[in-house]
């Protein structure tokens, strides 16, 4: 399975290297699709920081930027679990406001982007088994299980030799 998972990580991560890649060095492409998204969440950014950018181009770039480098991370299996969470993440408002099939009044347009925003539904569904992938290591659940069931028997061992001693 070992192969299969590196392949895997790579093909997907990739994707996101090359999408980011657009979206960072040509953000205009993207930035008018964008505006409607950026004016919404403006207000909170603002909120959460003033210095933080706001205007749909710089947000693009942000995106784009993270795209890159989460992709790369998960393509080298880095850091994989976290690196497929965050391109979950980013994958949510570049579908939105990339493929806004809704609003689309051509039938075939609208096909075509119902097309493309499936597509990455698809996507973010193998970021999120990405995400969740363990590699047959345990997961933290697990670990946390098992640490508190040690615990609990150390302090059992523990409360046996205290009252034998007294």
């Amino acid at each position: 399975m070992r192969p299969v998972r590196g392949l895997a990580r790579a093909l997907l991560g990739g994707l996101f290297v090359a999408a980011g890649s657009q979206a960072l060095l040509r953000p205009g492409r993207y930035a008018a699709a964008a505006e409607p998204l950026a004016e919404q969440i403006a207000p909170m950014l603002k909120r959460l920081d003033s210095r933080l950018p706001t205007n749909a181009e710089a947000l693009v770039r942000i995106n784009g930027a993270i795209q890159v480098g989460a992709g790369v991370l998960l393509a080298t299996s880095t850091a994989p679990r976290p690196a497929a969470a965050v391109l979950a993440g980013t994958l949510v408002p570049t579908t939105l406001v990339g493929h806004p099939f809704w609003k689309v009044q051509n039938v075939a347009m609208r096909r075509a982007e119902q097309m493309q925003f499936a597509k990455n539904l698809g996507l973010f569904a193998g970021l999120l088994l990405a995400a969740a992938d363990t590699a047959g290591s345990p997961g933290l659940r697990w670990r946390a299980e098992h640490a508190a069931k040690h615990a609990e028997r150390a302090m059992k061992q523990a409360k046996k030799k205290v009252t034998r001693h007294h």
